[in-house]
This record gives structure tokens, C-alpha cells and sequence, in this order.
């Protein structure tokens, strides 16, 4: 029995060695398909370039990503299934638009604290407007797994016809365009806080979106 222990311990051990090792080697090549495509613009950058890069063959490459866009975006989305088992794990009687404003919260978190790679990799996209086809697929694959996690929260009843669309789409656009005033907005005391904006953005909405001329 004790044998069998060692051996399962030894086998995650290993697992959670190559799970990290993988992770990294992901990153490397975001990172240098980002750095490279900064410098040298989208049509100056090989997938070999970025192999090289990261230290990588560019058959390792192609373990983790189809064609460099995808490397630029960061591939099969990670925040999809982030936002997904953020949404799972909230309380069953928490009302959907807060559970969607925890789980963007969360995700706009993450992206706080990374915040001059998320800068950089939005100069890269104002670039190279070819990349826009791969960035709207991505927030595509995004939206239809938060309408999927909303949808597993509210059931299949008639009156949940429409909503985890809807509720997704809002969710999203709430989320996007907070990112964009943080990307825009610094002011005298520095920029703001991802979170911060993503609140106001779904205060707005809790408040149906107010004529602001009214206040």
C-alpha cells in the first residue's frame, strides 16, 4: 500500500514538473513573438525567428501554437476557461451580473498586474491590423464560453431564452471597454486600476445606464 503511495506522489510530482515546463515554454514563445513583432512589425518575423528566440526548435513551436498570430494572441484562450471556472465556483444564489462582474474582476486582476505587457501587446495590434481577424476569433471563443457558463447557471426555461447571449455579450463589452480607458486613460496620479473601471462599467449597467447629462 505505502509502495503505491510513492509512486502516485513520485507520478504528480512529475506531472506538475512537466505541466510548469510547458507553461514556461508557452510564455517564452509569447514573449518572443511579442518582443519580436514590436521591433520588426508582423511581416518581419518568422515563426523560426521566434523559435530561436525562446530557445526552442520550431517544431516545439508548433506543440503550442498553429502560425505566429496565434503566438501573438496567446493561442486557445486561457482567460475563457479562467472566467468559466471563476463562474462555476461562485455562489448558487449570487445574481448572474454580479457573478459576471467577479469573474471579470478576477481576470482584470490578472491583467493589472501585468499591465505594460498588456500595453505592449495592444501597440502591436494597432499595427498590424491583420491580426484583427485572430483577435476578434479569440474574444469570439471568450464570449461564447462566458454565455455557456451563464447558461449553466440559469437553466434551459423558457425564460432563459436570449439571456446568457445577452448577458454574455454585455459582460464582454463592459470588459473591453474598461480595458480600453485603461489603456488610454493615466492622469496625474498614475493610471487607473483595471478594476476600478470595470466596476464603474457594471455600475453603469446595475443602474441602466444613465444619461450622464442627467446627473
Amino acid at each position: 500500500m505505502g509502495g503505491v503511495k510513492v509512486r502516485n506522489l513520485a507520478g504528480a510530482a512529475d506531472l506538475g514538473r512537466r505541466d510548469r515546463k510547458k507553461h514556461e515554454t508557452r510564455a517564452a514563445l509569447e514573449r518572443a513573438a511579442l518582443d519580436l513583432v514590436a521591433e520588426h512589425g508582423l511581416g518581419g518575423v518568422t515563426v523560426e525567428d521566434i523559435s530561436q528566440a525562446a530557445d526552442v526548435s520550431s517544431r516545439t513551436f508548433f506543440n503550442y501554437f498553429s502560425c505566429k498570430e496565434e503566438a501573438i494572441i496567446g493561442g486557445p484562450p486561457v482567460m475563457a476557461a479562467e472566467i468559466a471556472d471563476s463562474m462555476a465556483a461562485a455562489p448558487p444564489g449570487l445574481p448572474v451580473v454580479e457573478v459576471l462582474r467577479l469573474a471579470l474582476r478576477a481576470e482584470a486582476g490578472r491583467l493589472q498586474r501585468r499591465r505594460e505587457w498588456w500595453l505592449l501587446k495592444m501597440r502591436v495590434f494597432e499595427r498590424n491590423p491583420s491580426l484583427l481577424p485572430h483577435l476578434l476569433a479569440n474574444g469570439a471563443e471568450v464570449e461564447r464560453s462566458v454565455q455557456a457558463a451563464v447558461a449553466a447557471r440559469v437553466g434551459d426555461g423558457p425564460g432563459a431564452l436570449g439571456y446568457p447571449m445577452l448577458a454574455a455579450a454585455v459582460a464582454c463589452t463592459a470588459f473591453r471597454c474598461a480595458v480600453v480607458r485603461w489603456a488610454a486613460e493615466t492622469g496625474d496620479a498614475g493610471a487607473p486600476d483595471l478594476r476600478d473601471l470595470l466596476d464603474e462599467a457594471f455600475d453603469a449597467l446595475a443602474a441602466g445606464l444613465p444619461d450622464p447629462s442627467s446627473e
